[in-house]
């Protein structure tokens, strides 16, 4: 599976839908990516990227557990980089990309635990480009910009999960290096790239690992345990030692310019690609000219059925895929069965139970956690929507106040 490199695993996790899943036995170290992609995200958390948990229904079905939602992979001890093919000036380019890079972290508030990933800075007063995976399921972001040392708190501007690209701004900020976009269109495989990035969640001098572009137009499943998932398309591959932490970091060309944002790999895990799994050492970015188009629309506030606009709507569920119910309700149904609910949530106040299985959002149907968490994603904080719910009682229509929750 290839995890997304950067925060937990992309796919939502059985969860909350609209916060990360329930706290975790212990504070999970820094995690450096959040969401369970059939690939392997990258970001690192001071727990694995995988995590475990559920997904509260507000916008979003990842679960975070340990440091982000879907993420499942292990933190490979120390970041340790391998060289291999290196651009020429490999240390002249890190030297010019590092200072307009900020190193994100977040705070799981529901998971109690901590996660970490990388951001692009793409203007002086601090707009930055990051993965939605970087994000997901934060109550409250951080970054330190690598060019100036200071930390600054951070809000989210927008995001897209079907492309796995947020934007947030930095708080007060002024005067910031951007980094030097170019342009993905002339890639080619055997281009020699540099992924740079807070590798391993450390903070710090960002770390360099080089490599090569083996292919391009690829596709990888993320998914999380409780059976959601998301498809990213068009990716560029690249032999490359990506890990944890890079997650929305840049992967960077010979001439140093941004050609692309490290996403996911498939160190330590298996990459189902068509059904063929691969080993470790391959990495997948995002092509920059695709993520500066959602970039682009997430700037100019303009919403869509993909790309969602300011704070995250919460339902407060912890959902599971809709095969099994208890006593009564023990059949197969299309939905998402409630196997939690957050204490004083919107859904919990509207006299959702456990156990129940929720088929609909405002008349559209819910056959699985990730259509639920795909549905509330267009809605907002005080949006009143009207959830199907199938319980001991019957099919019935409850109508929600959806209440603030964590970015999606």
């Amino acid at each position: 599976m290839t995890q997304p490199y950067g925060y937990p695993q992309m796919p939502d996790q059985g969860g909350y839908f609209g916060y990360p899943p329930p706290p975790p036995p212990p504070p999970p170290p820094r995690r450096t990516g959040r969401t369970a992609l059939t690939v392997v995200l990258a970001v690192a958390a001071g727990v694995a990227l995988g995590a475990a948990a559920g997904n509260y229904i507000p916008t979003l079905l990842h679960g975070q557990s340990q440091g982000s939602p879907s993420e499942q992979y292990t933190l490979p001890g120390q970041p340790g980089r391998t060289e291999q093919q290196t651009p020429a000036d490999s240390q002249g380019i890190a030297a010019k990309i590092d200072p307009t890079l900020v190193d994100i972290n977040t705070t799981l508030g529901f998971q109690q635990a901590q996660a970490a990933g990388t951001g692009i800075v793409l203007s002086s007063n601090g707009l930055v480009l990051t993965n939605n995976h970087v994000i997901n399921g934060a109550t409250s972001i951080s970054a330190v910009d690598i060019g100036n040392g200071k930390t600054y708190q951070a809000s989210v501007v927008g995001y897209d999960r079907s492309h796995d690209i947020a934007v947030i701004q930095l708080q007060n900020a002024s005067g910031l290096a951007a980094a030097p976009i170019g342009s993905s269109a002339n890639v080619a495989q055997g281009d020699q790239i540099l992924a740079i990035g807070n590798a391993g969640g450390v903070g710090g001098a960002p770390s360099v690992a080089a490599g090569t572009v083996t292919s391009l137009e690829q596709s990888i499943t993320a998914s999380s345990e409780d059976g959601t998932s998301e498809q990213l398309t068009g990716l560029i591959q690249v032999a490359a030692n990506v890990q944890p932490g890079d997650s929305g970091g840049p992967l960077v060309n010979s001439s140093g310019q941004v050609i692309g944002v490290d996403t996911a790999a498939s160190q330590g895990f298996q990459m189902d690609r068509g059904g063929q799994p691969t080993g470790g050492g391959q990495g997948f970015a995002i092509p920059i000219d695709q993520a500066m188009a959602v970039e682009k629309q997430i700037a100019a506030h303009q919403s869509s059925a993909t790309v969602h606009i300011g704070d995250s709507a919460l339902l407060g569920v912890q959902v599971s895929p809709a095969a099994t119910g208890r006593g009564r309700r023990a059949q197969a149904v299309n939905g998402a069965v409630v196997s939690g609910l957050l204490p004083n949530s919107p859904a919990q106040a509207a006299g959702i139970s456990e156990g129940d299985v929720v088929t609909s959002v405002n008349g559209q149907a819910v056959d699985s956690p990730n259509t639920l968490t795909t549905l509330l994603t267009q809605f907002h904080p005080g949006d009143r929507v009207s959830v199907g719910v199938l319980s001991a009682e019957g099919q019935q229509t409850v109508t929600v106040q959806l209440a603030k929750g964590p970015a999606q």
